[in-house]
């Protein structure tokens, strides 16, 4: 009874603390939405006095409001936030609140105040387990259920006082770089009404970031006072923020809602650009190519309009055709790295003569970016396997399986490259490498190879930093 009980609280407790921790949700690369977000980004990271290379901006596939920082030096914005904002201004707003939560030290001091704020939740814990061994199943329940609303109060109070910091230091940072701080008054102005919903009802963003009028207040004096509130942004931001906006409904909303925001009326570029996209998204494969065809008759030197091409041609079959799109998009934008796994996917799907040693140039080049992009590594395998070097295919397998946490199947391909490949090389050392990391006699692997031993198979999910398209298909990043 008592070893059942002891369960029953280390359950409760770590149930409890999943309130403190971001969930696992989707990310989506699209290499527009990030060049647009780095660009914008960046300056604002400089002014903080952090080095823009070490924080990453991971775009999350998730109609709620919500940004939040996570993992270390990582920004997480929600594609509902992107959505909703209703000018450039008000994302560069919530980015720079975000960052200050890095560059102040929040992140370190919010771990601390999660354990504190854990405290009266055990202990409600605790008197609940009691309860029912007591024979008050219904007192017992209703103390743990609490236990979480607790701890959330609790964290919260100690969260205050951060944001409020962190919506000067927002503003500080855009007024340093002669940009208006009017988007977060507006921000946070336009859902004010959130302040009077019940927390269940409220966007996850403003159950973290309360609204109260006195903290408003303060940020419009504080943005007031730059002088920058009528500061325009500039045509070349707002178009950014337009097509970046069009792309996200184009690719996550129905094609019905995309009709209603983006009438057949409307000639406008990111109209066109979202129609052109949600004929794709509903296999309208001529339309989509007729309606991508029109922008670039206007735009030739687009690079992210040749990327759409080339992956309507890909994805309905004519992967020999979407070759030359792809690789146009490279040559206006050189080494970026999602547009070299596009072309080097395009290559290996053509097979033609001389592809998969192109193929292969340009997936280590984009592994140098990115090395741990799983699906780099895995199109790097197939690259490798069609040239007859086959050891170095299951190296780069074995790559694809680490990078998504897949250690057992990372195993089995390493070891099969170390019995290869030879010894002393940097691929052989690389592999043995795996190996070392992914032993089964490690007691912080003993998880998965316990799982693998339930499982009839393994099977290699596309997962870390992968997908590298406009799809916006759900993938897991590290």
């Amino acid at each position: 009874m008592a070893s059942k009980l002891l369960r029953a609280v280390a359950a409760v407790a770590a149930t409890a603390m999943l309130a403190f921790s971001a969930s696992a949700q989707s990310a989506i690369r699209d290499a527009e939405i990030e060049d647009t977000l780095r660009e914008w980004t960046d300056p604002i990271l400089d002014v903080a006095g952090l080095v823009p290379k070490d924080v990453q901006i991971i775009v999350l596939n998730d109609p709620t409001l919500n940004a939040y920082v996570a993992n270390g030096q990582r920004i997480h914005l929600h594609t509902g936030l992107l959505i909703a904002a209703e000018s450039p201004g008000q994302i560069k707003g919530v980015i720079g609140h975000e960052i200050c939560h890095i560059a102040c030290g929040h992140t370190v001091a919010r771990l601390h105040a999660a354990s504190v704020a854990m405290r009266p939740a055990l202990v409600s814990i605790g008197l609940g387990i009691l309860a029912i061994a007591a024979g008050e199943p219904g007192a017992g329940a209703a103390l743990i259920s609490s236990s979480s609303q607790f701890a959330a109060l609790n964290f919260y109070v100690h969260t205050r006082a951060e944001e409020s910091s962190a919506d000067a230091a927002a503003v500080k940072y855009l007024s340093a770089l002669g940009e208006s701080p009017a988007g977060l008054v507006e921000f946070f102005e336009n859902f004010r009404y959130q302040e009077v919903l019940s927390d269940a009802r409220r966007y996850p963003y403003f159950r973290s970031h309360p609204l109260a009028s006195d903290r408003i207040r303060t940020v419009r004096g504080l943005a007031e006072a730059t002088g920058l509130m009528e500061t325009p942004a500039s045509p070349h931001v707002q178009k950014q923020y337009e097509m970046m906006r069009a792309k996200l409904i184009g690719f996550l909303d129905s094609p019905l809602k995309v009709r209603r925001e983006y009438p057949p009326t409307d000639k406008s570029e990111p109209a066109r650009y979202a129609r052109a996209i949600s004929a794709f998204q509903a296999s309208d494969i001529q339309t989509a190519l007729d309606a991508t065809d029109t922008l670039l008759a206007d735009e030739p030197d687009n690079p992210y309009f040749n990327e759409l091409k080339g992956q309507i041609l890909f994805e309905s079959g004519r992967a020999a055709e979407s070759v030359e799109p792809h690789k146009r998009s490279l040559e206006l934008i050189p080494g970026q790295p999602l547009f070299l796994i596009n072309y080097a996917r395009s290559l290996n799907a053509r097979g033609e003569e001389g592809d998969y040693q192109l193929a292969e140039t340009a997936l280590r080049d984009a592994l140098v970016a990115e090395p741990d992009n799983a699906f780099a590594w895995a199109q790097l395998a197939i690259t490798l396997e069609n040239q007859d070097r086959r050891a170095e295919a299951q190296l780069a397998t074995a790559e694809s399986a680490y990078w998504v946490g897949d250690i057992v199947r990372a195993n089995a391909f390493a070891r099969r490259a170390v019995a290869a490949l030879e010894k002393g090389t940097t691929t052989y050392r690389r592999a043995d490498d795996i190996l070392l990391i992914t032993d089964a006699n490690n007691p912080d692997n003993r998880q998965f190879y316990e799982r693998y031993g339930r499982s009839s198979r393994l099977s290699l999910e596309t997962g870390g930093r992968d997908m590298p398209f406009g799809d916006f298909s759900a993938t897991a990043r590290r």
